[in-house]
């Protein structure tokens, strides 16, 4: 008996414990609606958001992981930023400098959302261990090109992946309801809305810091549409 709980213990003490609680991806929209003024206020919301106290603190906390990428048509996406993981407050700081610099890969391109999915969730297979995959897309377009987000869901679900994404309005009419509609997926998926790009930094920040916020519970949670 003592030797079968001897080994019991070296076995459980040999398993590693995930230190990383989210590997998160932004997925970034550069697609032909989105000019150079517009791509700049997002990589700066990007990084101030990063910054803010709260959205910092708990990203240091879960030892998080990061990728920045960006996407328009189909076939058209990229890493911006390999994933990173942040332990102090100053590695977060030195990644939001690196999203600053970011340059714009492409221009005048449709959305392809679906694709986008996609490659994300593809990127996954290079990530860190971590509890939580977690998609953030940032777009201002339905998709009108390529894969359909809603085809690009099963794949995603059975990875245990959540999708959430922030949506500027102004493009066209009722975007946010075409994203909770098809782009959005798995346990807590929300929807947050800027209404133009000069709400972006500040609705980046309210949706990281919900994204990188720990569960106040291991429970499922279901999909809830953000009205904001």
């Amino acid at each position: 008996m003592r030797m079968c709980f001897l080994c019991a213990s070296l076995l459980f003490a040999a398993v590693p414990a995930r230190a990383c609680d989210i590997a998160l991806v932004l997925a970034v929209d550069v697609s032909g609606s989105v000019d150079n003024t517009e791509f700049r206020t997002q990589m700066d919301g990007l990084a101030e958001g990063l910054r803010d106290p709260s959205v910092s603190e708990a990203l240091v906390v879960g030892e998080a992981a990061i990728m920045v990428l960006q996407w328009t048509g189909t076939t058209r996406q990229a890493v911006s930023i390999p994933w990173t993981q942040v332990r102090s407050f100053e590695e977060v700081d030195a990644l939001a400098s690196r999203i600053e610099t970011v340059n714009r890969k492409w221009r005048n391109y449709s959305t392809a959302i679906g694709e986008a999915m996609e490659f994300s969730q593809a990127q996954f297979a290079s990530a860190p261990a971590c509890d939580r995959q977690v998609i953030d897309i940032s777009g201002d377009g339905s998709s009108n090109e390529g894969v359909e987000p809603k085809d690009a869901a099963a794949a995603l679900l059975a990875a245990g992946t959540t999708v959430n994404a922030l949506v500027i309005e102004g493009a066209e009419p009722m975007l946010t309801e075409y994203f909770w509609e098809n782009v959005i997926l798995g346990p807590g998926a929300f929807v947050i809305t800027a209404n133009s790009f000069d709400e972006y930094p500040k609705r980046m920040r309210m949706k990281l810091l919900r994204e990188v916020s720990k569960p106040v519970s291991n429970l499922t949670l279901p999909v809830t549409k953000q009205p904001l």
